[in-house]
């Protein structure tokens, strides 16, 4: 089951405080769907999820102005 937050009424750095928030709640290699809005988090949100070791599998961007992603939480073995 994918785990789904919407955080279009958010601005950074929430964005990515509430993503995280979201990510620590779930198992490692769980997917989760972020929705998001905002040139800002779009660029940023992303990047920093891949810093942080997770995997970004989608990024849809649609013509009403929000942009799924869906992300595979890290694995923190080894």
């Amino acid at each position: 089951m994918t785990e789904m937050i919407d955080i279009t009424a958010d601005v950074c750095p929430m964005t990515f405080v509430r993503v995280r928030l979201a990510l620590d709640r779930l198992l490692d290699g769980s997917l989760l769907q972020v929705r998001l809005t905002g040139q800002e988090p779009v660029n940023n949100v992303p990047r920093t999820l891949i810093e942080q070791g997770h995997t970004v599998l989608s990024q849809i961007n649609d013509t009403d102005g929000i942009t799924t992603l869906l992300v595979r939480k890290a694995s923190r073995e080894g």
